[in-house]
């Protein structure tokens, strides 16, 4: 069964690398929990480098997504929490390096602490492949 994927032409939305809408048609939904990066894939901490633990945790979308029978580029909607606002947009600017185009739709919002005190970002997603 082939997906029909519609991404709603983002305005002011491209600069921060997300669509108001994505519409799709047919297909299987990925539910993804959230997903950190505040270790790299040998086990060594992260901690306190924001731009290691996005790209960390956008490999590890990837890994799970792949177990699951997708790709990032089938992620349809995304929420991001990071814990501190002053690094929205750099979240936004990194997400870039995944989604040059097609952004997924998304809220980012901050948040006063995570499971780990280590942890300085997480996406929760859903993908339909």
């Amino acid at each position: 069964m082939a997906v029909k994927r519609e991404f709603l032409e983002p305005s002011w939305e491209a600069e921060y690398t997300f669509s108001p809408a994505v519409v799709t048609e047919g297909g299987k939904v990925i539910w993804l929990a959230g997903q950190v990066g505040f270790r790299d894939d040998s086990g060594k901490s992260l901690a306190g480098d924001f731009d290691a633990q996005v790209r960390q945790t956008f490999k590890n979308i990837q890994k799970v997504l792949a177990r699951a029978g997708g790709t990032l580029k089938d992620v349809v909607s995304m929420t991001v929490f990071v814990g501190d606002a002053k690094l929205s947009k750099r979240f936004t600017d990194l997400r870039r390096e995944f989604y040059p185009k097609n952004f997924p739709a998304s809220a980012l919002i901050t948040a006063a602490g995570f499971a780990v005190p280590e942890i300085m970002v997480e996406v929760q997603a859903i993908a339909v492949v």
